[in-house]
């Protein structure tokens, strides 16, 4: 029997990665519910080829178009997640969807879904209480699809935290890794959006050039395996084969080393004991030298921010929005590529930081209001810096 799989965020580099196993396994599974914001030609183009009972459209004007354009078929257009529209469970839910937006639709699909596949950190980074306690109710089973969270996954199966001597996070350092200060002062952002190994979404491609990316990765670390500071660690891998090491309190080190694909990880969550990932990648990758270094904090200034980042039950929904609306301001040419770390690290010694920070919110709408004031405030610090 197939099961029923909904992707939130289907035109998306995710969305796309998961469409291409969907291709090769169409006998397992049976599309549901896609959705996505305003890529009006590829919304187009999956309605007619993979037929979903429900598509949502985020995007007013294009839901209006898509709608108007698909009022005979049977897909339902929708542009609002209803649980009296959407009844039935999914079996699998690939949650995709970028930044804080992937919260609510997250939440939404907890209650809707089996088995959830999160590629969200920011869902985790902001709302990991709620969503594991409603994970816990409604018995579903959450899995992160992120690659080096996969990998961490897979890694501590069986294990117990006592065990664990230090868990790295890989980070492949970026386009900038060799860079001098003086040339970081000159960067554009479609230098940045340059990266050497992954073929990524804009914001999470000039995340990885900050290494803001790995903070984001270090907090959900810590939040989705229960790993104190002292247990987590970062290191510079620039061939981005090895993904997640752990060392062991017995002396031994497992790491997970895999091709610069994200349809391994995703393959081996939708599948499980199925995956036979020959049929969907080449894989191009031999057994080589592998090289890990300790950040430069010349190169990457955010990591003075490490010990801040997740100081406050709030802290990581405050870095996470003053972060977000940063790139979107680089990528509009109104932030300098340093100026991230910066204003970041002024928005933490804000004197109204705190008063946020130390919250403890219980549901989506204290969520909201601790995120709205970050942004507003960052704003206001950009403003003021940056004109």
């Amino acid at each position: 029997m197939k099961k029923k799989i909904s992707i939130l965020g289907s035109t998306g580099s995710i969305g796309i990665s998961t469409l291409k196993i969907l291709d090769k396994k169409k006998n397992f599974f049976s599309p549901y519910l896609f959705s996505a914001n305003k890529n009006y030609n590829l919304i187009c183009s999956q309605i007619k080829k993979y037929k979903p009972n429900f598509f949502l459209v985020n995007d007013k004007k294009v839901f209006e178009k898509i709608k108007k354009k698909f009022k005979f078929s049977k897909t339902k257009i929708i542009n609002i997640l209803d649980p009296k529209k959407i009844k039935k469970k999914s079996d699998i839910s690939v949650l995709a969807v970028p930044g804080i937006a992937g919260l609510f639709p997250t939440i939404f699909m907890i209650k809707k879904s089996k088995k959830l596949l999160l590629a969200n950190k920011e869902s985790i980074i902001c709302g990991w209480n709620l969503i594991n306690n409603l994970s816990f109710k409604h018995k579903t089973k959450i899995i992160p699809i992120d690659s080096e969270h996969f990998s961490i996954f897979n890694l501590l199966k069986n294990i117990r935290l006592s065990e664990i001597k230090k868990v790295y996070l890989t980070a492949s350092g970026g386009p900038f890794l060799n860079y001098k200060v003086n040339q970081l002062k000159k960067i554009k952002p479609q230098d940045a959006l340059r990266h050497p190994k992954w073929k990524m979404g804009k914001k999470i491609t000039i995340d990885s050039s900050t290494l803001m990316n790995k903070i984001l990765e270090y907090i959900e670390a810590q939040k989705l395996f229960k790993l104190k500071k002292n247990k987590l660690d970062i290191l510079i891998h620039p061939e981005s084969l090895v993904h997640a090491i752990v060392k062991f309190n017995n002396g031994l080190v497992k790491f997970i080393y895999h091709d610069t694909s994200m349809i391994i990880p995703i393959a081996n969550a939708l599948l499980e004991k199925n995956t036979h990932i020959d049929s969907f990648i080449k894989d191009k990758n031999k057994i080589e030298n592998l090289t890990f270094l300790t950040p430069n904090k010349k190169n990457f200034p955010v990591i003075n921010l490490l010990n801040k980042v997740n100081e406050f039950p709030s802290s990581s929904i405050i870095v996470n929005a003053s972060n977000e609306l940063l790139v979107d301001y680089f990528l509009r040419k109104k932030v300098p590529f340093l100026g991230i770390p910066i204003i970041i690290d002024e928005i933490l010694r804000d004197r109204n930081y705190k008063k946020y920070a130390i919250r403890k919110p219980k549901d989506l709408k204290q969520i909201i209001k601790i995120n709205s004031w970050a942004k507003q405030k960052t704003l206001e610090k950009i403003k003021r810096k940056y004109g």
